[in-house]
């Protein structure tokens, strides 16, 4: 093939690629984004969905749940300030988990309710309709984010374990086998998509968040319906990795990646605590040193974090991660130059740490966690940190939220060589962030860096 005809076969892809990285620029700035989990499971504080398919409660008494969701104090508008407030730029809620219930007000009944349901299987399953809150729980919540400026995002199960139509049900049994029953797969399958198109239709989410995909394959789901379902209403709508090759990006759960993710665009999906949901027994809060030290992790690899809270049955939610969204609310406020519209850090080997650089390469951001579990505002001396391989020379270097100059010295660099040295830079304790404090690089060109072997090299 000649170039001119390699270039016209290239040219879609070509296309295909720059209208990828448009649709999900503003998720790749956003940086942070907040996961709420809710629904009937928050009542008893027991595992979402799981809890009646692993078996460690019965179906029934786990869907007894329901006709106690009141959501009694609920009030979205404070949810959404709160979340302006953390310095999250979307937010993702549950609209639907895997046992079926819909906290929005979907007009389609559940196929083939599963006969020991403990709801009415004449009007749909939702909130709207099963449960004392008597009202679509989704739709005030994602006006309320809208008018603070928050991107929105849908959680959706594929699956649906209350669902006779849906072949699996508990961990050790299923209901039939696709094969054998094509038609009533066929039915659930109209059922999903049709409650997507109602996200799609009443909502126009911005982002996409699918789970459950584990148990059918990307045929199977007809991921491609999905997809163009969504993209009918909305063609910048984005969706999350889960749908199969219809992702747009890599969601990494709980653990942070040590490599990063296939796609260029990620966020690790994170719980606050153990758990996704409200579950009251769970104490295991992680510090906001660190939530904020994985935070920086993702920041420094280009990625996002999407930050999990699970409110309480009544609509509040826990002082916990009300305090835990206050943290970050400070700490981005203070740092926003070093975190959003940012790109990946510094290649390993030039900072023992985490850090982020400017779209145009001109600022370099580094995080230093700062000593924990001692007064900083008093305390005496420095904190030393040192860079290698750094070509370009610096205009000047500050401590983001400090008035202090910041001295940079070069060590080790030889006339005669074109190799770097190493720079050592001295922090004055005092001034630093009682978490992880960011010092700040500015260069006069973009920044270059040196990656060889050291000496004549």
């Amino acid at each position: 093939m000649n170039k001119i005809g390699l270039f016209l076969f290239l040219l879609p892809s070509i296309f295909l690629a720059q209208e990828t990285k448009q649709t999900t620029e503003w998720f790749a700035d956003a940086k942070l984004g907040i996961f709420i989990h809710w629904g009937m499971y928050a009542v008893d504080g027991t595992s979402e969905s799981w809890a009646f398919h692993n078996k460690s409660v019965s179906y029934p008494t786990y869907m007894s749940q329901m006709k106690r969701f009141s959501a009694e104090h609920y009030q979205p508008e404070q949810w959404a300030a709160l979340i302006k407030a953390s310095g999250a730029k979307y937010c993702v809620i549950t609209t639907k988990h895997h046992d079926g219930l819909a906290l929005y007000n979907t007009q389609l009944k559940t196929p083939q309710a599963s006969k020991q349901q403990n709801w009415n299987p004449k009007y749909p399953f939702s909130t709207s309709h099963q449960t004392p809150a008597r009202q679509d729980l989704i739709a005030p919540f994602y006006s309320a984010l809208r008018k603070e400026d928050i991107k929105i995002g849908a959680y959706y199960s594929l699956l649906d374990w209350s669902s006779n139509d849906y072949p699996a049900f508990l961990k050790d049994s299923s209901r039939y086998q696709i094969k054998d029953d094509p038609a009533r797969w066929e039915r659930f399958l109209t059922f999903m998509h049709g409650q997507i198109a109602e996200i799609a239709t009443n909502y126009n989410p911005d982002l996409y968040w699918f789970d459950g995909d584990w148990e059918h394959s990307e045929t199977e789901w007809e991921a491609a319906k999905i997809d163009s379902i969504i993209k009918a209403k909305n063609p910048n709508a984005i969706l999350n990795g889960r749908l199969k090759s219809f992702g747009d990006y890599d969601t990494p759960e709980q653990n942070m990646p040590i490599i990063h993710p296939d796609r260029n665009t990620w966020e690790l999906c994170l719980t606050s605590n153990d758990n996704w949901g409200y579950r009251p027994q769970d104490r295991n809060f992680k510090s906001h040193f660190e939530l904020l030290s994985i935070f920086t992790e993702c920041l420094g690899m280009g990625g996002n974090l999407l930050l999990d809270i699970g409110p309480k049955a009544d609509g509040t939610i826990p002082d916990e991660q009300v305090a835990i969204l206050k943290e970050f609310g400070r700490w981005t406020q203070k740092n926003a130059s070093a975190i959003y519209g940012t790109t990946a850090g510094l290649p390993a080997g030039h900072y023992h740490g985490n850090s982020t650089l400017s779209k145009d390469s001109l600022q370099l951001n580094l995080f230093v966690p700062s000593p924990q579990n001692m007064e900083l505002s008093t305390a005496k001396g420095v904190m030393t940190i040192y860079l290698k391989g750094i070509k370009s020379k610096t205009t000047h270097v500050k401590l983001l939220g400090s008035e202090d100059i910041i001295p940079i010295k070069e060590v080790g660099k030889i006339s005669w060589s074109y190799v770097p040295g190493t720079y050592f830079i001295e922090i004055p304790i005092a001034a630093m962030d009682p978490m992880i404090s960011v010092l700040q690089l500015q260069f006069a060109e973009p920044l270059q860096l040196y990656r060889g072997k050291g000496g004549f090299h």
